[in-house]
């Protein structure tokens, strides 16, 4: 599992347009409809629960058949989040939303790739879980599992022996950021599921706009409430940009002015329009949140206030372009990828490509430039941008790696999962007790018996490198989190007349 923290280091990076293209990515050519639907395999790879018959993902079998029934609550479903067995609210529901994004920007060219079907099992097999766990309109279960007792043990899913400990939040306990996540990610859903199953939309919609009026309502930081969470997943940056996020979200799927109004009214006190911060990530939205369609029915009337959340998400772009203040500019390694930090850097590149895409399009659509303290660029520039960040991932780096599982010719194989790792459970019925996956298969030097296909993991170090070890978790561990969000960029460019 992982986290992350929000403290920052910068360095200055030379002023030079060059810089927009990643040397290693020129006349690179991936085939990024493969990458899509590989990408979404690993959704299934991560499934808890009762998995269904047509699983695609065959060495995976049921897992946390049992959740939530020592707390007389139905909790089976869901995802775990890495490489753990722990369900964690905060980022599953940070991983629908940005899968649902993604499909917005991108669904014709995920219909297009013959995948749309499967986006949406990804989504809805997070949203039935949000479901059950929304058990009451100010009561959200946030956790299942603990991740201490957790990673004492190296079992499959299927012989988990660990804590199922479940955690909720409630007016007494309450969790903002988690009930603004979760609202977001099932407004986002709804507008997902509004052809195709109007009543499931709704019911969806039912649920995201109680769980907003509760995080607004009884204000407070989660992992205060579920402490089980604050070593894993603290909300270091507080519940402001999670409760604007989720009123976007709701403004976009009902088109109410109501919740516009609110984050126009809220803008400065919950942060929107004060924090320049150079981070997106599933603790920090802030950069996101001046999205397509949030408020340009009403421009002229909010349009001094949307322009202050412009400029937050100008700021964040032009630091990861290099094109911000010396001081506030995203590093990059020698080989041209964006590096926030050495835990799990993915997350934070993918997230860079995903928005750099969004606005790219935006910008192209106004037919405007991206204005920074160092110049202006054009929409085919940040697009440019974007794709590098990608190809560096797909195998266009110093050290010729994918850092997709399972695409290309040479990918992680010692990829820090425990199922992956083991032996499958339709292979081999015998349990496998606690301590005995850490002595028969942890520490083994041979590749994983299963291929995690489509796991972004959490890439190189600040220098390029990279150390394909098991125990090497801060760079082969992958997250949902990390995949969710190049749903959208692979979509993007699996059309060549859009790149």
């Amino acid at each position: 599992m992982l986290g992350s923290h929000v403290v920052k280091t910068f360095r200055i990076l030379p002023i030079s347009f060059v810089l927009l293209l990643l040397p290693a990515a020129t006349g690179a050519a991936y085939d990024y409809r493969e990458a899509l639907s590989k990408s979404l395999l690993y959704f299934e790879a991560q499934r808890s629960g009762h998995l269904p018959h047509h699983q695609r993902v065959t060495w995976r079998g049921h897992s946390g058949l049992t959740d939530g029934l020592e707390q007389g609550v139905d909790l089976v479903g869901g995802y775990y989040d890495a490489g753990d067995h722990v369900k964690f609210g905060l980022p599953m529901a940070f991983t629908i939303t940005m899968l649902s994004w993604g499909v917005m920007e991108n669904g014709d060219a995920i219909a297009a790739a013959g995948e749309f079907e499967h986006v949406l099992e990804a989504i809805k097999w997070g949203t039935d879980y949000f479901v059950k766990a929304h058990t009451h309109p100010n009561v959200l279960w946030a956790e299942v599992g603990d991740g201490d007792t957790d990673h004492y043990c190296w079992q499959r899913p299927e012989d988990m022996t660990t804590s199922r400990q479940a955690y909720k939040i409630d007016a007494e306990h309450p969790g903002s950021e988690l009930a603004g996540e979760t609202a977001a990610a099932m407004a986002a859903a709804s507008i997902m599921f509004k052809k195709t199953d109007p009543r499931y939309s709704h019911l969806l919609l039912c649920h995201a706009q109680q769980l907003f009026e509760f995080g607004d309502k009884y204000r407070g930081r989660y992992h205060l409430s579920v402490p089980a969470a604050k070593s894993y997943y603290p909300s270091l940056s507080g519940y402001g940009d999670e409760l604007l996020w989720a009123a976007l979200w709701l403004h976009r799927a009902t088109g109410r002015e109501y919740y516009l109004q609110y984050a126009v009214d809220k803008a400065y006190t919950l942060g929107g329009a004060a924090w320049a911060i150079s981070e997106f990530s599933w603790d920090i939205k802030y950069a996101g949140l001046l999205m397509d369609g949030g408020g340009r029915r009403n421009q002229d009337r909010h349009r001094s206030t949307l322009q202050q959340y412009r400029s937050k998400a100008e700021h964040y772009l032009c630091s990861c372009l290099g094109m911000s203040s010396n001081d506030s500019n995203v590093r990059r390694t020698p080989g041209g990828l964006l590096f926030v930090r050495r835990w799990n850097n993915m997350q934070y590149v993918a997230g860079a490509a995903f928005l750099l895409i969004v606005f790219s399009d935006q910008l192209a659509l106004a037919h405007e430039d991206l204005h920074c303290p160092r110049g202006s660029l054009s929409p085919r520039e940040l697009l440019s941008f974007a794709k590098a960040q990608m190809d560096y991932i797909l195998g266009s780096n110093p050290m010729g790696i994918s850092y997709m599982v399972g695409f290309g010719p040479r990918y992680p194989t010692r990829v820090h999962h425990r199922a992956a790792s083991t032996v499958p459970y339709k292979e081999d019925k015998s349990f496998i007790g606690c301590a005995q996956g850490y002595d028969a298969w942890f520490g083994r030097q041979m590749p994983n018996p299963n291929v995690l296909v489509g796991a972004i993991v959490g890439g190189p170090g600040a220098e390029d490198e990279f150390r394909d070890v098991r125990g090497n978790y801060m760079q082969t561990e992958a997250c949902t989190y990390n995949t969710a969000q190049m749903v959208g960029v692979f979509a993007r460019f699996s059309q060549p007349e859009r790149r």
